[in-house]
């Protein structure tokens, strides 16, 4: 195994050396950051699909060829006006008398990045955006899911950092754990809920303060007003992109009773205009390995058996049984009950409950029970009814007429609550995670303590300024 303690000591040493971290050089970091990814995109592509088994080019160069660019960038333009200073104000008298204060944004150190499998360049170089404008240094820990990109990350670092800015590790769960327990100045994980209290735990005896990116039961609210075509095919471009492993992904649908079937046809009108057949579609990602899709083969069997309809989207009428490319068509699934497995745990899979509710305010019931969820989708156009929902629920992000989107928008903070996450990062609120916001208060020049009877002995100055204070 790496010695990782060694790693994140060269890592220390260097960052200490190099206070204060000028912003040239954070600005370089990005720059070398984004050449990085660019000019290696078609090899990142290629190792994407490697493992994969499939993943559609397009949608690598979407989501996690120009999706970790785009942070980046926003990060190098914006670093110098974040890492200002700011004034703030003092207690009355001690302005007049020539005392101030402001904070300092400094950068923590040495930060930990672990990793996820299903976006694994993008949710690498996303948070490395915030930590290199921060003005820190990092350590990454890649998913053993995907090998060829993991390879191909550590090759392609040690051309544009040295590794006591930038390095990579690898390995399987007992790298992750040994990694998790590192003394970072800072963790960042992105993945599964249940992983997310194991990194918690591994990061508490070092008090090592972490953001998690988990995900949970994403709902897709179908509210009054909406266009149902326009609100589901917005739902499947979600659903179906990256066959649906996003944390992301519409989870599950709650539809009006009347409107119920009108959803589900435009669900299956929907994926069949977007994927017309799916075995040897470019455009579609396969599953990452034979364990999630028998995970989720299982599952459609569970809801079956307990007497859910399965709505298969198959246009062209694939043989899938036979077919050994892990790609699974939608599967809406009619009827959900709460025993079923699909209406438990987080999908992340082309799998789409669609449960209905006969007024808003079941639909908001249904949002509450279960833990706060990554997103919130809304569809509608009565202005009382979104506001409803908004003020009624609480998620991580919220997107209005269509699903995801919030995640892309670089000024607007991105993590969940509870269960689905804690901290935030991204655009700014990302810079302020990865910095400390250090008070500095400079004193006036007169003795301000004993003008305030605050040194003994006391007396009548002490008496006024107590009674001043506590009115």
């Amino acid at each position: 195994m790496t010695d990782l303690r060694a790693m994140l000591d060269v890592q220390r040493t260097a960052f200490d050396a190099d206070l204060p971290v000028a912003i040239s050089l954070r600005k370089d970091r990005l720059r070398r950051a984004i050449a990085m990814v660019k000019d290696n995109a078609p090899r990142l592509c290629d190792a994407l699909s490697e493992d994969f088994g499939h993943r559609s080019r397009e949608q690598s160069m979407i989501t996690d060829i120009a999706a970790s660019i785009g942070p980046l960038r926003h990060a190098m333009k914006h670093a110098a006006g974040w890492a200002r200073s700011e004034r703030r104000s003092v207690q009355f008298p001690l302005g007049l008398l020539g005392a101030r204060a402001w904070v300092e944004y400094q950068p923590k150190g040495v930060v930990g990045v672990i990793s996820p499998w299903n976006f694994p360049v993008n949710l690498v170089m996303g948070p490395l955006a915030g930590i290199f404008a921060a003005g820190n240094r990092a350590m990454v820990k890649t998913s053993e899911y995907t090998p060829a990109v993991a390879a191909a990350l550590q090759v392609l670092a040690a051309e544009y950092f040295d590794a006591s800015e930038l390095a990579f590790v690898s390995g399987g769960p007992e790298v992750g754990k040994a990694f998790a327990e590192l003394p970072f100045d800072h963790l960042i994980f992105t993945g599964a809920t249940g992983i997310g209290r194991h990194i918690l735990h591994a990061a508490a005896d070092n008090l090592t303060p972490v953001t998690l990116e988990l995900g949970g039961k994403s709902p897709a609210i179908v509210g009054r007003g909406a266009d149902i075509a326009r609100a589901t095919d917005r739902v499947v471009t979600g659903k179906m992109m990256n066959a649906g492993q996003i944390c992301l992904a519409p989870d599950y649908m709650l539809a009006p009773e009347a409107q119920e079937q009108q959803v589900v046809d435009g669900l299956v009108a929907a994926a069949s205009a977007q994927y017309p057949w799916l075995l040897n579609n470019p455009d579609y990602t396969a599953i990452i390995n034979d364990r999630h899709f028998a995970r989720l083969s299982a599952w459609l069997d569970d809801a079956r058996a307990k007497g859910a309809e399965i709505v298969t989207v198959n246009p062209s009428n694939e043989d899938f049984a036979t077919s050994n490319a892990r790609k699974m068509p939608l599967h809406i699934v009619r009827g959900a009950t709460d025993d079923m497995t699909v209406m438990q745990e987080e999908i992340f899979g082309p799998i789409l409950p669609v449960r209905t509710y006969k007024h808003l305010d079941d639909a908001i019931a249904e949002v509450n029970r279960r833990d706060r969820p990554l997103g919130l989708y809304y569809f509608g156009g009565d202005s009382t009814e979104r506001r409803r929902v908004l003020d009624r629920t609480i998620s991580g992000g919220v997107t209005l007429d269509d699903v995801i989107f919030h995640v892309s928008m670089e000024d607007l903070p991105f993590g969940g609550v509870g269960p689905s996450g804690m901290g935030a990062y991204h655009g700014r609120d990302g810079f302020k995670t990865f910095s400390h916001a250090r008070a500095v208060f400079r004193q006036s020049k007169l003795d301000v303590a004993r003008l305030a009877g605050l040194k003994p002995p006391y007396g009548k100055a002490t008496a006024k300024t107590i009674r001043q204070q506590i009115g």
